[in-house]
């Protein structure tokens, strides 16, 4: 009976095991395009918020606190690195957003 016992636990063990390997790296998986759905979803929102300036305005703004400040835009500057980079009041900006965790969720 014992060593039936003894089987039975180590086949328990065993699926838990399994599991943990297969659920962790999908988890992480998701985590990751969930992340870069938000990266892309930021950098289209202030694209939009820079052209709506600029056909308002007629320039592109030169920095994204003008954004922030006349237009409505929150960003969330804790989770998220973000560069603006402006070229001219006629070019559109260059953005670039970088998730500040991906590294600690690696």
């Amino acid at each position: 009976m014992k060593k039936k016992t003894r089987n039975w636990l180590i086949g328990i063990v065993i699926i838990v095991i399994a599991v943990i390997l297969i659920a962790v790296p999908l988890s992480r998986q998701a985590h990751t395009e969930k992340s870069a759905d938000s990266v892309k979803s930021i950098t289209d929102t202030i694209l939009q918020r820079a052209l709506q300036c600029y056909v308002i305005e007629g320039a592109y703004p030169m920095s994204l606190e003008y954004l922030e400040e006349n237009y409505g835009l929150t960003v969330n500057k804790e989770d998220y690195l973000i560069m603006y980079t402006p070229y001219a009041e006629n070019l559109p900006p260059e953005v670039k957003v970088l998730y500040r965790h991906a590294q600690e969720n690696s």
